[in-house]
């Protein structure tokens, strides 16, 4: 979906926004001319540092313009997502980047539709909602089942929400790339 030069593009935005929060003389990218950054997708900002998980948060569905959206996740990532402390300076070094482009989200009807390693779940229950990406599942090698526990989990619900009728379960797909491709 994007051409090489886009992801690096992608990546610089990614990079520059997070160290222009410590270097003001660092602006982050304009927007570039490629139409793919005026596009809206759905979108997650995933950084890792040293091979683990340092932030990650995203828009299911699409919400604003690449760009924009690679600005507000990628500062949101570093400095607000409430499972890490924020990114400090001394960290930028280390840090990598990977981008998940989602596809719109696909009603599931049975289980036997999703095929772990291609896709991302959603769960949505009344009494919350939870996503994992795709990647998520491929790296633990959970089955079906456990990939739908860990949903729901991820929703603070119980294990087996996604047996319930009042629970609705979505699928998607991603473009995934990282600065290390």
């Amino acid at each position: 979906m994007l051409s090489t030069d886009a992801k690096k593009l992608v990546f610089l935005i990614v990079r520059q926004t997070i160290e222009s929060r410590f270097d003001h003389r660092i602006k982050p990218l304009e927007c570039p001319p490629d139409e793919v950054f005026s596009r809206s997708l759905g979108l997650f900002v995933t950084i890792n540092k040293h091979n683990n998980l340092r932030g990650c948060v995203g828009y299911v569905k699409p919400y604003k313009p690449l760009y924009y959206a690679l600005i507000d996740l990628a500062s949101t990532a570093a400095f607000n997502d409430n499972r890490f402390n924020p990114v400090q300076e001394s960290e930028l070094k280390d840090l990598r980047f990977e981008i998940s482009l989602l596809s719109p989200l696909i009603s599931v009807k049975e289980i036997e539709e999703i095929v772990v390693g291609r896709d991302g779940l959603m769960i949505e229950h009344p009494w919350g909602s939870g996503l994992l990406l795709p990647q998520v599942a491929a790296k633990y090698n959970w089955t079906k089942e456990q990939f739908l526990k860990e949903t729901c989990h991820k929703a603070c619900l119980d294990a087996n929400c996604w047996k319930q009728h009042n629970t609705k379960i979505y699928r998607f797909e991603a473009e995934i790339f990282s600065e290390d491709d």
